[in-house]
């Protein structure tokens, strides 16, 4: 029969054990709670090797890349969830007066626009240094309007914002409306030289049927003849 003594170590230990793994849980947050109740009730009643429970984690991350607006809206500041809160915070940090571009797809006419951060005002990058995030050059600077079209939200937008960038970097911003002009200078060329030579045909055209019209009236003269009974003396 257990004494006394060892009765109340037991009870000690116990308790012990039982605040040690309250303080632990408390410790965690809601999911890390939640993966911690899982891994035990699997272990305690699981039959089998517990299978470990991955659940799809939503991270700030995840959350700015689905709420974030280019240009925000009454609508979108009227949403008080804490997803919107999070978004609103990250967008009233940034510096909304010049645009950061990437050019990595100018050819095909794709240029994306963000606003600076903290650091790139600071540093003058997209004002006083080219505002292509690949370019630092700091000469030959000009500031241009830019008419920005994107799709966000499952809508077309368009909105007016300011890019400044260096001379190499604004034929690449120009690049895609520069290569539409020339095409279609080089099609109403070809469609001019078109023209000239249909023109050209039907001159030569309407000049062989004259030449040939004249023939035929010369023949018909050299033919004609009058009968002998129109000229009595004969």
């Amino acid at each position: 029969m257990a004494s006394l003594g060892s009765l109340k170590s037991e009870i000690f230990r116990r308790e012990e054990r039982k605040q040690q793994y309250q303080a632990h849980i408390l410790g965690l947050n809601a999911y890390d709670r939640h993966k911690k109740f899982i891994k035990d009730y699997v272990g305690f009643y699981g039959m089998e090797k517990p299978a470990q429970v991955k659940l799809p984690i939503k991270t700030d991350q995840d959350t700015l890349r689905e709420g974030y607006r280019f240009i925000r809206s009454e609508e979108d500041d009227m949403d008080r969830s804490w997803e919107q809160r999070l978004v609103k915070r990250y967008y009233d940090k940034l510096f909304k007066e010049y645009c950061i571009a990437d050019m990595s797809h100018y050819k095909s006419g794709k240029i994306g626009l963000r606003w600076r951060t903290e650091k790139e005002v600071v540093s003058g990058k997209g004002q006083f240094i080219c505002g292509n995030k690949h370019c630092d050059e700091k000469d030959g600077l000009a500031s241009y309007e830019v008419n920005f079209s994107y799709f966000e939200a499952g809508e077309n937008k368009q909105a007016l914002v300011k890019l400044v960038v260096c001379e190499r970097c604004a034929e690449k911003l120009h690049y895609k409306k520069r290569k539409e002009k020339e095409q279609s200078e080089r099609r109403d060329q070809e469609e001019n030289r078109k023209k000239r030579h249909r023109t050209r045909s039907d001159d030569d055209t309407d000049y062989e049927e004259s030449k040939e019209k004249k023939r035929k009236e010369k023949k018909k003269k050299a033919n004609y003849w009058v009968p002998k009974s129109y000229f009595p003396f004969l």
